[in-house]
């Protein structure tokens, strides 16, 4: 698995397409990598986030290149989503990315 910071740079391809508390989907925009490229980074993330408290389930779409998230707003601030995609710093933002960060290195852990 690439380091955080990788992952986190390819951001900047992924929007919010739908919002409501507690269930977020999010669309990857033009300009990415091929499709087995996006397959790769899909499953990345999809494995982070399956391991991150709030997060009740993820559903990954790779033909309509979209991603749902059921999450728990009492756990993950509804506006971290937002602001932690578009690279707003805010509390929200650094809690959901904290949150990220320990559990992208529990994975990075469990793989050696």
């Amino acid at each position: 698995m690439p380091a955080f910071d990788e992952l986190r740079d390819s951001l900047v391809y992924i929007r919010v397409v739908h919002h409501i508390q507690g269930r977020i989907r999010l669309k990857l925009v033009a300009g990415y990598e091929s499709l087995a490229g996006q397959g790769r980074q899909a499953r990345q993330f999809q494995s982070i986030l399956d391991r991150t408290p709030g997060v009740h389930g993820v559903r990954v779409n790779l033909l309509a290149r979209s991603c749902t998230v059921e999450y728990d707003p009492q756990v993950i601030p509804v506006e971290a989503w937002d602001d932690f995609l578009t690279g707003v710093e805010s509390p929200a933002a650094a809690i959901l990315e904290q949150i990220l960060r320990e559990i992208h290195r529990e994975i990075l852990h469990d793989e050696l």
